[in-house]
């Protein structure tokens, strides 16, 4: 009995171990096809020996930064780093805030607007995007960065819950004993719950940070002039011909999020998981 349980236990684990092999070969497969095209010397996609590239050379990453007449990848990355930043800076600002307020204040409106929250999040983004552009228009933001940061960091509260989630988590026990030693509210929230929600504070700059780095949609409604294109939208005008560039551009761009995982996902995933513990 007990070595058929050890034979089962040996298949159930090779079984699993073979599936999740597959699995993460479909996934890598596309990601290494890019990587592999952006080496392309002839740069166009109708010369690739059937998915991968008959030649390689670094000639594309060298057009992606010298050869900035028609498409100016430096400007674009700069433009995209300036939105992305403004926004993470903005938008976890405003989540750690909204996110405190839910969890630790006890006031009349307090579950409409959490219901009403998780009801709007229930939407696609995109259904807004014709009264945010007429919002743009009226406002004149239209071809500004800083138009792009407002409306990523206006947005960004409406995620709030994984962070409600976290505060949650902190005993207002705690809260209680500095308020009874003189604490001001803002003094319980700088002092004390700041400095223990480090990981959430990651989490939410991470998530504030890559949405606006990869987002098309919002940057190609509202820039319409090409030296303020960000990297998604400006990638997306290079002609068919400049295949390899556009690969060389989608997988410059990737390295710094991979980077920022690799060293924040233990804060991150602690974010999450503490997140996650009550809503």
């Amino acid at each position: 009995m007990r070595k058929k349980w050890k034979t089962g236990r040996v298949v159930d684990t090779t079984v699993t171990y073979i599936l999740l092999i597959i699995v993460a070969f479909i996934f890598f497969f596309p990601c290494l096809w890019l990587i592999l095209a952006s080496f392309s010397k002839s740069g166009t996609i109708y010369s690739f020996d059937g998915f991968f590239p008959k030649e390689y050379s670094f000639a594309s990453f060298e057009k992606l930064f010298t050869d900035t007449s028609l498409y100016n990848y430096p400007q674009w990355f700069f433009n995209t780093l300036f939105v992305a930043a403004g926004s993470c800076v903005l938008g976890t600002f405003l989540t750690i805030l909204t996110a405190y307020t839910m969890s630790r204040f006890e006031f009349k409106a307090r579950k409409p607007i959490m219901k009403t929250t998780m009801v709007l999040g229930m939407f696609p983004s995109f259904m807004g995007m014709i009264a945010v552009y007429l919002l743009m228009t009226q406002f004149n933001l239209i071809n500004h960065l800083w138009g792009l940061i407002l409306i990523y960091s206006a947005g960004a509260p409406m995620g709030y819950l994984t962070q409600k989630g976290f505060f949650d988590t902190i005993p207002k026990a705690i809260d209680e004993a500095a308020r009874i030693d003189g604490a001001t509210n803002l003094q319980v929230f700088t002092k004390i719950n700041l400095p223990l929600s480090k990981p959430m504070i990651v989490y939410t700059a991470l998530t504030s940070f890559t949405w606006p780095w990869s987002d098309f949609i919002l940057p190609k409604l509202l820039l319409k002039e090409k030296n303020l294109y960000t990297v998604a939208v400006g990638l997306m005008s290079l002609d068919e011909t400049e295949f390899a560039r556009f690969a060389a551009g989608s997988v410059f761009i990737a390295v710094p999020i991979v980077i920022l995982y690799f060293c924040l996902v233990k804060n991150m995933v602690n974010g999450m998981a503490a997140g996650a513990v009550k809503g």
